[in-house]
């Protein structure tokens, strides 16, 4: 009964907390980085546009918190949050986030938290876990991580990742993990997966539904959608499901395209409108851009030509600074972040595309977009909803204006991984593959795969029934408030600290920040009422902590 009242006042208190985030002193900018200062002129041009008074800034600890889950994709551990609120520099963000994104120290988590956004983008959180499936898991996170950990320029990871060649199996000789991306997507329906995936990851395209007719929105065209689809027509998985299944590497591999007319000068396709007339379509850029029509590879690699399309496109630079835009601030400059085109015009114009501008002549440095935005004012206001704000409402169906930090739950991913730091359970969590192997395994059980044209899945993940239970009643739980000896919980109660301190470390390391007065007073209550057993009482009052709404909302 106990634990359920405290648990009852901490949701609660949580709640209100999260919406009166208290004011610190003005945002400090960073003259130096023109970036910087050029996203807040224009975010602050439209707050007075549409008379928006934006929140104040967040406090250090809140702010803190919300890069390291952002960039790292875990919350910091306690030391790293009282390292970042007693920095009493005038630049410390700036300090802050260069040793996230340069410091040899940070370098594994960083190239860990982006290969699992990536590998989840590319692939989705089941692909390589079906046994039908050709994709070798290992294989992508391998290509992805490598690519992260050495800083390698977003348009030849693109470039890498449409072209790639060879086996998807990081122990054969011939492999490219970036093969992984396209080998269950090139086989089935004449690459209708790879048309869509490969339009929507990287131009922020949406094709797929031009497949069978002409999208009723917007300005694609049945044409288009089979002029793109061109492009992949040489392009075979071999191996296939069953070599899998029998511990075969699956390869990808460019082949010789005949045409359906069996003319490889001219290897056209055909479809078929609505109607029933039947078309002829070659490969034909978004923008117009023809290529060679001859379908051999020594005459012209489609996915090379493609490639290189691509990499002079406005639209990729676009959709890759929309949808890190949309990462750190919880909402793009489109809606869908992967929906750009006339037909859905982006909030902020003149940002995106400055921001897209900035972002290839800084020779595609992932770092330094990630720099740009964290240090901007939007990313640094509270999330605290206000009458001069109120208005900003993106769940109502608003257009975001970012005049305050928009609410959003934690990623599965960025729960397990805020466990570990928060428990000290990362310390012995063992190799790097065996830690994402377990988390995997804990991954698996909120995600299922649908089977569609698109490769569609979903998570149970959502805060919803299954998750709460999963969080009140799971074994991840069960283990970050064990007392056992030599764990967490224990460690603590060794420690030379009065009792209030412990207290105070428990919300520290599960909530980053202090326990308010009145949290104190109940959690000293509660440790009465357990008299003779201090660890368990220690155990409750954490139990509390990580079920609260605060721990799994990023804010």
């Amino acid at each position: 009964m106990m634990r359920n009242w405290f648990a009852c006042c901490m949701m609660a208190a949580s709640l209100v907390l999260l919406q009166s985030i208290s004011a610190q002193s003005a945002p400090q900018r960073s003259a130096e980085i023109e970036q910087v200062y050029e996203i807040d002129r224009m975010i602050e041009s439209m707050w007075r546009a549409y008379e928006l008074e934006p929140a104040t800034a967040a406090k250090n600890y809140e702010w803190c918190r919300r890069v390291y889950l952002d960039v790292l994709g875990r919350i910091p551990s306690v030391d790293e949050l009282r390292a970042f609120t007693g920095d009493k520099s005038k630049r410390k963000k700036e300090k802050l986030i260069d040793r996230l994104l340069n410091d040899e120290e940070y370098t594994e988590e960083f190239a860990r938290n982006w290969t699992t956004l990536w590998s989840n983008l590319l692939i989705g959180r089941t692909g390589g876990n079906d046994n039908n499936s050709m994709i070798n898991r290992a294989g992508m996170q391998k290509y992805l991580r490598d690519s992260f950990a050495r800083n390698k320029p977003y348009d030849r990871m693109v470039y890498e990742l449409v072209t790639a060649t060879g086996s998807t199996d990081p122990e054969n000789e011939n492999f490219d993990g970036a093969t992984n991306f396209l080998i269950d997507k090139v086989n089935a329906d004449n690459g209708a997966q790879a048309t869509a995936a490969t339009s929507r990851i990287f131009l922020g395209l949406q094709v797929q539904c031009t497949q069978c007719h002409n999208h009723p929105f917007n300005e694609w065209k049945q044409q288009k959608y089979w002029e793109m689809n061109a492009f992949f027509r040489q392009t075979r998985a071999r191996g296939g499901r069953r070599a899998v299944q029998m511990g075969q590497a699956s390869e990808l591999m460019d082949v010789n395209y005949q045409g359906e007319s069996n003319l490889i000068e001219e290897a056209d396709l055909f479809y078929e409108l609505r109607n029933g007339l039947v078309k002829v379509a070659y490969p034909v850029f978004v923008d117009g851009t023809s290529i060679e029509k001859h379908g051999a590879v020594s005459n012209v690699n489609r996915r090379q030509e493609l490639a290189k399309l691509m990499l002079q496109s406005d639209y990729l630079d676009q959709a890759i600074v929309n949808r890190m835009w949309g990462h750190f601030l919880g909402y793009g400059f489109t809606k869908p972040v992967d929906d750009l085109g006339p037909h859905n015009p982006p909030s902020h114009p003149e940002l995106l595309d400055y921001l897209s501008q900035e972002f290839r002549a800084a020779d595609y440095d992932l770092r330094q977009l990630i720099k740009w935005i964290v240090l901007s004012r939007p990313y640094s206001l509270s999330s605290r909803i206000s009458d001069g704000n109120k208005s900003d409402d993106p769940l109502a169906g608003e257009i975001p204006r970012f005049s305050r930090f928009y609410l959003r739950q934690m990623q599965a991913e960025q729960l397990y991984e805020s466990l570990l730091i928060a428990t000290m359970a990362h310390k012995s969590a063992g190799s790097y593959e065996e830690q994402e192997r377990r988390k995997n395994m804990w991954l698996q059980q909120f995600t299922r795969a649908f089977g569609t044209d698109e490769g569609d899945e979903t998570t149970s993940f959502n805060g919803t029934i299954p998750q709460v239970l999963m969080m009140f009643n799971g074994d991840l739980i069960r283990q970050a408030t064990d007392s056992r000896s030599g764990g967490f919980l224990d460690w603590l109660f060794g420690q030379n600290m009065s009792g209030r301190e412990k207290i105070d470390y428990l919300f520290l390391a599960g909530l980053s920040r202090p326990a308010t007065n009145q949290e104190m007073t109940m959690a000293q209550q509660f440790l009465a009422a357990r008299d003779g057993d201090p660890v368990a009482a220690l155990q409750d009052v954490w139990w509390v902590v990580l079920n609260s709404n605060e721990f799994i909302f990023n804010h």
